[in-house]
């Protein structure tokens, strides 16, 4: 297997399977929120879920930052590839990092 087969295979799927785990770790934030400002509890199996979450959301968050700081660099606009790369995550730094040849 090589890495362009990778990358034609594997990057869609890797794609489809973070923007929903980005979404759901939003929700489960927002959720969160409401439970704290109503003075709710969230069910007990879901804390360890939430520190995931959280890690998950900062990690893409520092790399939005990274692809956002360096998109002009590659001729792409900052704000719109920062929120991509928030949400397909490592995939669109090297997308970005990739297209430095064009």
């Amino acid at each position: 297997m090589d890495l362009k087969y990778i990358k034609q295979k594997l990057f869609p799927v890797i794609k489809v399977i973070s923007i929903g785990l980005i979404v759901s770790a939003i929700g489960l934030e927002l959720w969160n929120i409401q439970a704290l400002i109503t003075n709710s509890q969230l069910p007990n199996g879901l804390h360890l879920i939430l520190i995931i979450a959280h890690i998950a959301l900062s990690a893409h968050f520092v790399e939005a930052i990274i692809a956002a700081y360096y998109a002009p660099s590659k001729n792409q606009t900052p704000v719109k590839y920062g929120i991509y790369t928030f949400f397909v995550g490592t995939v669109g730094l090297l997308e970005l990092w990739e297209n430095q040849d064009n």
